[in-house]
């Protein structure tokens, strides 16, 4: 039996890769753009980074639970082996107690420094994670990626609401975006690896309903984003500027999954192009109200 390697060094790497950095990333990117669409600009430099530095360790924490409490099923998946073996390296004890640690640091910094509502909204999502989603949709339905999709979408409104505790409709447009948007992400993923899920004998769509149902569910669900992005510029929340790329990015992502979800086929670029898709309207949105906003960044640094 190979012996487990528990150097610092690999304890370190080790938990970064449980943290699920690239998840954690768009988390932090998503919330900063609800921050910006909060205070149409950029928001002040020291709530914004107090903001970040909490959503990026509740976010990493939830990671390291989830991680936990799918061991069983990720030991049976070749895709996520390396997870598995890095919580070998970590051991359950200790991912337990960083993940509390990241939580609770994350808690602290978000009711000492910002507010209850974004607290509440940093607890929502954990909870909707760890509990809502891993020990239960996940487990009970080919549909529990669409209510899943929960706390994937709670960090545009924690980061709107560090910045207005009121929030307003051009927020809950960005949380429906991505709520609309984490379905077909998910799916695309879904279909290519939905011999690894039936192994595990989880219950995603392409396995419990097939292919076709599943590449249905995906257009519907693509198709319906192009429109919402145009909401912040027919509603007067983003300039004509912003809606030129939102059909141009749009455009792309609904010619990659339509071709996909026709042809049963490339969604792996599916998936990629997801991705690419979600963070380009959130960029697009950022520096349009950046721009727009009448203030410099110098303005953004040391006058709010």
């Amino acid at each position: 039996m190979e012996q487990v390697q528990k150097a610092p060094s690999n304890i370190v790497v080790s938990t970064i890769l449980l943290s699920k950095p690239g998840i954690i990333v768009s988390v932090a990117f998503t919330g900063f753009a609800g921050m910006v669409v909060a205070d149409k600009g950029l928001p002040p430099l020291s709530l914004g980074l107090l903001t970040m530095v909490s959503l990026l360790l509740s976010a990493a924490g939830s990671a390291i639970l989830n991680n936990v409490l799918d061991k069983q099923i990720d030991v049976l998946m070749k895709r996520l082996s390396k997870r598995a073996h890095a919580l070998e390296v970590v051991g359950e004890k200790t991912a337990i107690f960083i993940a509390s640690l990241f939580i609770v640091i994350a808690l602290f910094i978000s009711l000492y420094y910002l507010n209850y509502i974004t607290a509440l909204l940093i607890v929502a999502a954990i909870l909707s994670y760890t509990l809502l989603y891993t020990l239960y949709l996940k487990r009970s339905s080919p549909y529990g990626t669409i209510l899943g999709g929960l706390p994937g979408a709670l960090p545009v409104l924690i980061g709107y609401s560090a910045i207005q505790s009121n929030i307003g409709l051009d927020g809950y447009i960005l949380f429906a975006f991505m709520m609309l948007w984490q379905p077909p992400h998910f799916w695309a993923l879904a279909q290519k690896y939905k011999l690894d899920y039936k192994k595990a004998g989880v219950p995603v769509m392409p396995v419990a309903l097939g292919a076709k149902f599943t590449n249905i569910m995906i257009l519907l669900y693509s198709i319906s984003l192009l429109p919402l992005s145009l909401s912040f510029w027919f509603l007067g929340y983003a300039s004509a500027y912003f809606a030129i790329l939102a059909v141009i990015f749009g455009g792309y992502f609904e010619y990659i999954m339509i071709k996909s979800s026709l042809t049963n086929s490339g969604y792996g670029k599916a998936f990629a192009t997801s991705i690419f898709y979600m963070l380009a309207i959130m960029a697009a949105l950022i520096l349009d109200l950046s721009l727009n906003s009448g203030n410099t960044v110098v303005t953004a640094l040391y006058f709010h």
